[in-house]
């Protein structure tokens, strides 16, 4: 028994026109998202974000290399002072105040001060492989005050240039005169009091100065120092005859000006 029923053809038969060409196939319209994916313009990441990030990198790289030749250069530096210290082994200078004779100390007017004072003070080199050379020396001296007023002023000087060699012992002498301004009514007061009172006055030297130091053939900048003697008592002379100041407690305090100084000496 034979199937009569008619079955649908995959694909349709080509029409023959008169032209002899085949139809194409019917086009249908584009859905939703084809006409939004098709009028979308292509995403392209913004070229500002780019270059701030390429710049970012690059100030970081500026950063790390600049920290790390600073860290460079002061492990160089402190290497340098650890080998000039260790072939050198530099020490401070020492100060001592061996005499101080004052032949005047008194008042011509209500606040002038009239100071002849001769000083010797004593340099002493310890090192055997440093020298120093030093500039003109200022000094100063004043009388110390108690109950926290300000030191008082009492005479000025000047010790001249000299060269401290290795292992040297220099004598230094200066003559100390009055100071080129008067002090105030109150310190003059007290002062005078303390001269007829014919009492022990404390006194106070400060010696300010620069100097070079020399190592070798290695010369540094000049540096300031400044000497610094406490403990030294003096009376005013009644008549012509100088009187000597007590300095047997006496103590001189080396303080350089150098921050390079300090942890060298």
């Amino acid at each position: 028994m034979t199937d009569d029923r008619v079955y649908p053809a995959s694909k349709p038969p080509a029409i023959v026109g008169g032209g002899g060409g085949a139809t194409t196939n019917p086009t249908f319209p584009a859905n939703k998202a084809q006409l939004y994916n098709a009028n979308r313009p292509a995403y392209r990441p913004p070229a500002g974000r780019r270059r701030s990030s390429h710049s970012r990198g690059c100030c970081c790289r500026c950063c790390c290399w600049t920290i790390f030749v600073i860290i460079l250069l002061i492990l160089i530096a402190a290497a340098a002072s650890a080998v000039v210290y260790l072939i050198y082994r530099p020490q401070r200078p020492s100060f001592t105040v061996s005499e101080l004779k004052i032949s005047t100390l008194n008042f011509t007017s209500a606040t002038h001060l009239t100071t002849a004072i001769s000083l010797s003070v004593i340099a002493r080199n310890p090192n055997k492989n440093v020298g120093f050379s030093y500039d003109a020396t200022d000094i100063t001296l004043y009388k110390v005050s108690t109950g926290g007023d300000d030191d008082v002023v009492i005479g000025k000087g000047t010790i001249s240039s000299f060269v401290h060699g290795k292992k040297n012992t220099t004598t230094l002498r200066s003559t100390i005169g009055s100071p080129p301004e008067d002090p105030d009514e109150i310190s003059a007061g007290k002062l005078k009091g303390d001269l007829k009172a014919k009492k022990a006055v404390a006194i106070k030297i400060v010696l300010n100065s620069k100097v070079k130091v020399k190592m070798g053939s290695l010369k540094t900048p000049k540096s300031g120092i400044r000497v610094t003697c406490e403990g030294i008592k003096v009376v005013a002379p009644t008549g012509k005859k100088a009187t000597t100041a007590t300095t047997s407690a006496a103590k001189c305090k080396v303080d350089p000006r150098f921050k390079i100084w300090k942890i060298t000496f």
